[in-house]
């Protein structure tokens, strides 16, 4: 049984409590918030204890803790939590800053403990079903890959200044899908911003709606449409042309009913948010952690993927500022 410590108990916390709480070889031990009274409330609910951080850290009866922090703690907190001897599962991104994660990287490996870092798009059943179905050569060689990512409305104004940016917050989760489907990282990022959803995030230095292009070293291509802003839902496409066909993965919609009528056909909205469209894909991204650990498995996604991500949304970011294609280093 893996004992764990969570700590953040803000929404994304609530999240991982369930499937930590939920799976038959995991247990929750103890809960840790800014906010004590969050911390309470949520480790009320599944019998833990609501400690402090440092209270976890140094408990050595805990295995693993999960990182459901502020993003500015992530590093700090990574690096913490592996010197006292536990693996570790983090959301993203591991930092805003990108050396500073190669900082992070360099301390980690000294203690050889594990870390995952929480790219749960990957565990999608429908984004994992077309990743295999491009290896097993379906479509035959994977040459342009399209990702869209829509929220149905901007965050407030006051996250948007402590996010980091778009390309850092939101597209983060792109760039690892296209490096998780593509099965290499790109050689250049060309990225273009505008704030049209929200002026108040573009007073804030940040776009709300981009597009980005990556570049092989192959010639492949891949492009990425993120937006802030989509009325009828939680839009989350992707769409993967080979030399033998085409691999598309939907939404997930509020219901399967289709209306066929003389006036047209119609069906459901996309579900919302990403609460409801990725529950499955954050409870089998749990499974995967304890089964790396208690298994011997290997982890799924790893520090290094992390630290890629972050740096083709420190190259978006940059190339949307100059206008530029913003190599890649290997």
């Amino acid at each position: 049984m893996l004992k764990v410590g969570l700590l953040g108990a803000g929404r994304i916390g609530q999240v991982h409590a369930v499937n930590i709480a939920n799976n038959a070889r995991s247990t929750l031990v103890a809960v840790s918030d800014v906010h004590e009274e969050a911390a309470r409330k949520l480790a009320t609910q599944y019998g833990a204890e609501a400690r402090s951080s440092d209270e976890i850290l140094a408990d050595p009866g805990i295995d693993a803790v999960l990182i459901a922090t502020s993003t500015d703690t992530h590093s700090t907190l990574i690096e913490a939590a592996t010197a006292a001897g536990k693996a570790v599962l983090c959301e993203k991104p591991v930092d805003l800053s990108l050396a500073r994660a190669q900082q992070c990287l360099a301390a980690v490996a000294t203690t050889g403990q594990p870390v995952m870092i929480g790219f749960n798009r990957r565990f999608d059943p429908n984004f994992a079903a077309l990743k295999a179905a491009s290896l097993a050569g379906e479509i035959g060689k994977s040459e342009l890959l399209s990702v869209t990512s829509f929220d149905p409305a901007p965050p407030p104004v006051s996250y948007i200044k402590v996010s980091g940016g778009l390309f850092r917050d939101m597209m983060i989760h792109d760039f690892d899908m296209a490096n998780f489907i593509m099965g290499e990282r790109p050689v250049a990022v060309r990225a273009v911003g505008s704030a049209i959803v929200d002026p108040g995030i573009g007073a804030a230095g940040d776009v709300d709606t981009a597009v980005v292009t990556l570049t092989y070293a192959d010639g492949r291509i891949a492009v990425i449409k993120n937006s802030r802003r989509a009325v009828y839902g939680y839009d989350q496409r992707v769409e993967l042309l080979g030399s033998d066909g085409l691999l598309q993965a939907g939404n997930m919609l509020e219901n399967t009913v289709v209306r066929s009528t003389t006036a047209g056909v119609s069906a459901a909205k996309p579900t919302y948010f990403f609460l409801e469209r990725y529950m499955t894909a954050y409870a089998a991204e749990w499974e995967a952690f304890v089964a790396a650990l208690l298994d011997g498995a290997d982890l799924p996604v790893t520090l290094e993927d992390g630290i890629a991500a972050l740096a083709m949304a420190e190259a978006a970011t940059e190339s949307a500022k100059t206008g530029q294609a913003v190599p890649l280093q290997g």
